[in-house]
């Protein structure tokens, strides 16, 4: 007479082959899974807006800043992902350059730089500021990142020749380095008394709102997406 099942013998050869191809089968799983995982962190979006007061912050709650509220129109646009608030008030473009090895450590895969207004208010050497911005740039490409330059205007109570010069500054840059370019962070903003605080030069709720509005095509083109 056939006797169902096995010796015992046989069973346990039997159970000890199938729970070593369980356990293959359970480590592979585990290796692809955190494969993607470590993929996916590799890919995201991290941006760093690299500025001074402007971008900071500088009188506005936490919630209402520039690099909060880039996040939020991002995410509504489709892009997720983090925007890093490296702006300092009251930095230089000397000051950016002097701290940059310690933004890159925060591993950014993209950066915009917006520097240079303290700069023009101090009257500093166009020739300075280019020297600075242009050593930013080069750290951040050496470092992988991808970069977009936000422009800023001197004020015309240095001369038109000093006007000039500094305004130059960031497309002969962006030019150089073959980097994306906002030609005016400020644009729509600046000296319009009902977007910017009392001081006439730091932006409000409503003009924060309105350069996200304005400057959120180029970042989107900076990340990768398709208009």
């Amino acid at each position: 007479m056939l006797r169902r099942g096995c010796v015992q013998g046989e069973c346990n050869s039997r159970y000890r082959a199938f729970t070593h191809v369980l356990k293959q089968w359970i480590a592979l799983g585990l290796l692809t899974f955190a494969g993607v995982s470590s993929v996916a962190a590799a890919d995201q979006i991290r941006l760093m807006v690299l500025g001074d007061s402007l971008t900071a912050g500088y009188g506005l709650p936490e919630k209402e800043a520039f690099p909060v509220k880039l996040q939020a129109a991002l995410k509504e646009s489709g892009i997720s992902g983090i925007v890093i608030n490296a702006g300092v008030s009251g930095d230089t473009t000397a000051g950016g350059l002097s701290r940059i090895d310690w933004a890159i450590a925060d591993k950014p895969t993209h950066a915009l730089v917006e520097l240079g207004a303290n700069d023009a208010l101090r009257g500093i050497d166009p020739r300075t500021t280019r020297s600075n911005l242009d050593a930013l740039v080069a750290k951040l490409q050496a470092a992988g990142v991808k970069v977009m330059l936000a422009g800023m205007y001197a004020p015309p109570n240095w001369g038109k020749e000093y006007e000039t010069d500094f305004r130059s500054i960031y497309p002969d840059l962006a030019k150089k380095y073959g980097v994306s370019l906002y030609p005016f962070f400020l644009d729509g903003v600046a000296a319009q008394r009902d977007l910017n605080q009392p001081d006439g030069i730091h932006p409000n709720k409503k003009g924060v709102a309105i350069i996200v509005e304005r400057i959120l095509p180029s970042v989107r083109r900076l990340l990768g997406a398709k208009e």
